[in-house]
């Protein structure tokens, strides 16, 4: 598929790529039955089985139901299958597996795990069957995490079906070799495996299968910008929340960036060989040999160019080659606070010193410092790590964010908004941090979510924290914010906080203009430090809260 492909061909390929159900139910329809009692626990049908979950607090919960076979021996790096179908009833009060993943950050949980397709569902006890349903997509860099860390009672208990899904990550999701073909883009494929799960069975939770949000937040937020952008997720979807991930600036990689991550792991594991050769040497290999190959640093994407991922994200919504439903967009205040912070609490770590500002300055943009060092001088903050925080803040997020609304705003009801508490939760177990982190990287979650990486959100903002849960739980039924949407090339920025909830002055606040003039620019406007805002923050400490970023 040729970026010069008409929008009527896209869209006849997406409607064609969208019905490859992987031997699922046609989108919408519903499994049989309703959540029952059984005198152990809650029951309900699926499309492969009956399962039997937990019921508290009026919540039911059903955790580790397998949406695709295990990717396991020679299904490996293969493309999701429906999974086996089970006579009896089937526990699922416990999660499954994680995924594979390095050691060393506390956003992941350390795994060899390939038999790790599976999802959670936590839902009202009692419902009229026509509850929204949120699909949400973990963060990590697409190299960390799992669904059920994600603590969805919040969430569901305002009103909606929460789904939390695993997806394989790193090189077992995104592998580029030209040894395993289609490996490069199999996360995203199990994601869109697991949506028609949920379009085929959320009905016998209680949820409405005709209105899907798919969420995620950053890793988990480029792929929603990916499902907007890929044919094979049509009708998957009706609403869409992207957090902390401004598709402008990413979500793919190019085919020359991911056959290079390729032959260094290849080369790493002593697999340079002929092309079979090397598919059969890199299949020998176990999980753990592949994770250190792999690295805990890396930047796993699908590849643009291919029939899964036709355009890069920023291209789709330029054109208008995407599915076009309802999207809430936002960005946190502070982003890149949790990634200096994180620095300074690693092993060798500490504050950043006043000399060490300007260098990291021009280490990140290049010939462009000396006008951002006018732009944001030193003894504008009290802090060199505040200082370098608010610059790469603006660059890298604030500014591109601002841009992604505006793309996706010229074809679809779009709903922007920035996250700007100011007395937010320090990672748990950690030293207090050299400055406020305030509305740092992942700090939304801690509200919408409970979370163990984070201490407990502070006495007084439990009214905030139920109007953001309500926020995201109406904008899943209606598609609609009490605030107006965005329109226009500098349009409405919600502000999100406990003691201001109003229009955003965004565009003055993170130097809009300043950004838009400053060279060189990508396809939508904007300036860029000079190594890529998604390779650079998205497996950075603001995730972790104590490693460094590569």
């Amino acid at each position: 598929m040729r970026h010069t492909r008409s929008v009527s061909q896209w869209l006849a390929t997406a409607l064609a790529l969208g019905g490859l159900a992987l031997g699922l139910t046609t989108p919408g329809a519903a499994a049989a039955g309703t959540p029952r009692t059984d005198g152990t626990g809650t029951v309900v049908d699926t499309t492969a089985g009956t399962v039997r979950g937990t019921r508290s607090g009026g919540l039911n919960s059903f955790r580790g139901i397998p949406y695709a076979a295990p990717p396991v021996g020679r299904l490996r790096w293969t493309p999701p299958r429906p999974p086996a179908p089970w006579t009896g009833v089937r526990d699922t009060t416990r999660p499954g597996a994680p995924c594979a993943q390095p050691a060393g950050l506390p956003v992941g949980t350390p795994s060899e795990n390939e038999d790790c397709l599976y999802l959670n569902v936590t839902a009202p006890a009692h419902t009229d069957g026509r509850l929204p349903v949120i699909v949400w997509i973990h963060g990590g860099s697409l190299m960390y995490g799992s669904g059920d860390m994600y603590g969805p009672d919040r969430l569901a208990s305002a009103g909606a079906v929460v789904v939390s899904v695993n997806y394989r990550l790193g090189v077992m999701g995104f592998l580029s070799s030209t040894a395993v073909a289609g490996a490069d883009g199999l996360g995203l494929q199990d994601q869109q495996a697991a949506l028609r799960w949920v379009r085929a069975n959320a009905g016998s939770f209680g949820g409405d299968a005709r209105n899907v949000t798919v969420m995620g937040q950053s890793g988990g937020g480029y792929s929603v910008c990916d499902h907007l952008a890929s044919p094979a997720s049509a009708g998957l979807f009706d609403r869409a929340v992207v957090q902390s991930a401004p598709c402008a600036t990413g979500g793919t990689r190019t085919r020359a960036e991911a056959d290079a991550d390729a032959r260094r792991i290849a080369t790493a594991l002593g697999c340079e060989s002929d092309r079979r050769a090397t598919e059969a040497c890199l299949r020998r290999a176990t999980p753990a040999e592949l994770l250190a190959a792999y690295g805990p640093f890396n930047e796993p994407r699908p590849v643009a160019g291919t029939e899964l991922m036709p355009l890069t994200p920023a291209e789709a919504l330029r054109t208008g080659r995407f599915h076009r439903v309802p999207v809430l967009v936002g960005v946190d205040h502070d982003e890149e606070r949790g990634r200096v912070l994180g620095r300074e609490l690693a092993p060798g770590g500490a504050p950043m010193k006043p000399e060490e500002y300007k260098p990291a300055v021009h280490e990140a943009f290049g010939d462009r410092a000396g006008a951002v060092l006018r732009r944001y001088p030193l003894s504008a903050r009290p802090s060199a790590g505040e200082a370098l925080a608010t610059v790469l803040t603006d660059a890298s997020w604030s500014v591109p964010t601002l841009d992604t609304a505006r793309l996706l705003s010229r074809w679809t009801p779009t709903r922007a908004y920035e996250f700007a508490e100011r007395d937010t939760p320090w990672f748990e177990g950690y030293p207090p941090p050299s400055f406020a982190p305030r509305a740092q990287h992942m700090s939304e979650l801690a509200y919408l979510f409970d979370l163990d990486l984070f201490e407990d959100v502070k006495a007084g903002q439990a009214a905030f924290r139920d109007r953001l849960i309500r926020t995201w739980t109406g904008f899943a039924a209606s598609g609609r914010t009490d605030w107006p949407a965005f329109r226009g090339t500098e349009g409405h920025v919600q502000t999100l906080s406990s003691t201001d909830w109003g229009r955003a002055d965004f565009v003055r606040d993170h130097r809009y203009r300043f950004w838009t003039r400053t060279a060189p620019r990508t396809g939508t406007g904007t300036a860029q430090p000079a190594q890529r805002p998604d390779r650079k923050v998205t497996a950075t400490t603001a995730e972790s809260g104590a490693t460094t970023a590569r």
